[in-house]
């Protein structure tokens, strides 16, 4: 699909449940959310037969997220039939990794494309503060597993000011062997978010050039998302960067997101969205589906609305629109 931007649309993010097995200081208050009604929330068979409407627009990218995903019942046998799904070319996930090493066998059987780790500290403590719940030694077993499987693997990292900021050398770290890829994404402020500093992107790479030297710019593209990457010398990985706020690189988008409480968005920073729920279960053809998603993408914003119009900004926590 081509929105009115010229933008070529083909990378949809599923999240597929709301509900998550830790408690992020940025995502979620301590006593957690009320999850969404059973009756209010997409069956998996209700996203794949979505799915097939969007593979015949042209979307053939799929990134599998929550809350966490693979605490939804269901979740790794729901990943393998969109993968063997005809017009599906990539299936990945982005996991917090606590539930992942058991997965991780199917997912290595039906040839997943790659796995986002979501890791923000490598220190116990940290995590403990910041996800309100023990788990990393689970999340860095998961990791190893991981590396050591045949499946692509990147590490996704919030710098926060005054939380994780002096961790980030020992997190790209990970890159000099383990991992395809270390990211660092700048914290947006979207619901709980907003009540933090995040890291500009280009002081983070003042801080990992003034300890393993110079970043090289690299141009190969790792993945569908826009993450801008660098070398540095005796790394097999690469560092990326994911920096919406201090660089928009909203002309590039490719995506669209699906919640689990089937809302299309259109845009991460807007609040809006397009009910296919509804048609879905009064009984829209699959052709009335894709003309409902087809006209909805006119309407993709051609860029975020952080700086210029705050007040149209996302409201919810990423939990209800998918990490």
């Amino acid at each position: 699909m081509i929105d009115r931007y010229g933008r070529n649309i083909d990378y949809l993010r599923i999240s597929i449940t709301d509900r998550c097995n830790l408690r992020c200081r940025y995502c979620m208050p301590e006593s957690g959310v009320e999850p969404l009604a059973h009756d209010d929330i997409l069956r998996l068979e209700e996203v794949l037969s979505l799915c097939e409407s969007f593979t015949a627009l042209g979307i053939c990218k799929f990134k599998i997220t929550g809350g966490e995903p693979l605490v939804r019942w269901n979740a790794v046998s729901f990943i393998k039939k969109l993968k063997a799904m005809p017009g599906v070319e990539q299936v990945t996930i982005t996991t917090n990794g606590l539930e992942l090493a058991q997965a991780l066998p199917d997912f290595q059987q039906c040839h997943l494309d790659g796995i986002n780790l979501s890791l923000d500290t490598l220190d116990a403590e940290t995590f403990r503060q910041l996800t309100r719940r023990d788990g990393l030694d689970k999340a860095l077993q998961a990791l190893d597993l991981a590396a050591a499987s045949n499946i692509p693997l990147k590490i996704n990292c919030v710098p926060i000011q005054g939380v994780n900021d002096q961790e980030l050398p020992h997190i790209a770290e990970l890159a000099r062997e383990k991992v395809q890829a270390v990211r660092f994404i700048e914290l947006m402020p979207i619901g709980l978010a907003a009540q933090y500093q995040g890291i500009p992107a280009d002081r983070i790479r003042e801080q990992l050039a003034a300890v393993f030297g110079p970043l090289r710019e690299d141009n190969g593209k790792i993945g569908n998302g826009p993450a801008h990457y660098y070398a540095i010398e005796g790394f097999k990985g690469k560092i990326g960067f994911i920096d919406a706020l201090s660089h928009c690189f909203c002309q590039q988008c490719n995506r669209l997101r699906l919640t689990a409480d089937g809302t299309l968005k259109l845009c991460l920073a807007h609040d809006n969205g397009v009910d296919l729920k509804t048609p879905l279960r009064a009984g829209a053809s699959k052709e009335e589906l894709q003309t409902i998603i087809s006209e909805a993408v006119l309407n993709k914003p051609a860029h975020h609305a952080f700086s210029e119009h705050p007040e149209e900004t996302e409201g919810k926590g990423m939990y209800r629109i998918g990490g």
